[in-house]
């Protein structure tokens, strides 16, 4: 039943390809002598794409700067992890660890969403201790280990969270949206075959949504696709979609537009703290097929 699903989901994505791509440009492997070091699972890239932050899943942030050559990432710079935080100061311990999605408005304020213990923090600035967005009634009940992973935040402060399961292969994903004062789930995403949501953005009125299907021995298949935000999300793209083990198990994405005037798209993987994973940095291009 696997293959047929594969077969078909191939088939549904063979004309939306036709349209536009992802070029892999480079892939840095990351490395640090520290044993907190790893597990990342979101990321955001800075505008000029010379400096990044991620969370990872043992509460801790990690810094770093971003060396170019021609644009291409030839190498990283000043890595560094810090504790997260919680509301009192204090580095965010046991089941409140797990940081799965973070995402960074205009004004500089950072909201990250945990699994766990399904929640979404708030810091107005990277000096200032977090608070908590209220709930919505759904997150206590949200499966373990597959909780809040994907945050994005739009133009107008407007903060979306999708899970990474959605509950059925025929289950739509729900996107829940913050407005200011409660959340609502009034869209979704279609599910299509074996891929699991790890990680959102949104640029320049579009959603990129970042997947991930486990193809056992053979590694991870990634694929992304893109969503116009109108009265809904519509005009869904497939922009990539990677035989499995070509990258490994990428979960954070973040995308931006280089001087040249290119759309590039960062992203992280989260190596699990296993000597056969890596922990990568990986970059695309965005471009139309003539």
């Amino acid at each position: 039943m696997k293959y047929l699903i594969l077969i078909s989901s191939l088939f549904w994505w063979l004309p939306v390809q036709a349209q536009v791509l992802l070029r892999h440009d480079a892939t840095l492997t990351m490395q640090m002598d520290d044993a907190r070091f790893g597990g990342f699972s979101s990321l955001e890239v800075a505008a000029d794409g010379a400096s990044f932050i991620a969370t990872s899943d043992r509460g801790t942030l990690l810094r770093g700067e971003i060396l170019r050559e021609n644009g291409r990432m030839v190498g990283l710079a000043g890595l560094a992890l810090s504790p997260i935080l919680d509301t009192k100061g204090a580095p965010l311990t046991g089941l409140n660890t797990d940081a799965e999605g973070l995402a960074i408005d205009d004004s500089g304020k950072i909201y990250m969403s945990f699994e766990g213990n399904h929640r979404v923090m708030v810091q107005n600035s990277p000096e200032g201790l977090p608070g908590f967005v209220p709930k919505h009634p759904d997150f206590p009940g949200l499966i373990n280990n597959s909780g809040l992973e994907a945050l994005a935040v739009d133009e107008r402060g407007v903060v979306y969270a999708i899970p990474e399961r959605s509950g059925g292969y025929e289950t739509p994903f729900p996107v829940y949206r913050y407005m200011g004062e409660a959340w609502n789930k009034d869209w979704q995403i279609e599910r299509r075959g074996d891929y699991l949501v790890t990680g959102a953005d949104i640029f320049e009125g579009r959603l990129y949504v970042l997947e991930r299907d486990l193809a056992g021995l053979f590694g991870f298949s990634s694929r992304i696709r893109r969503f116009e935000i109108a009265d809904g999300l519509i005009n869904e793209e497939v922009l990539i979609n990677t035989p499995a083990g070509r990258f490994d198990n990428l979960e954070g994405i973040s995308v931006w537009r280089a001087e040249g005037g290119e759309i590039r798209v960062l992203l992280i993987s989260d190596g699990n703290f296993r000597f056969f994973q890596k922990d990568q940095l990986v970059e695309m291009v965005l471009e139309a097929v003539p």
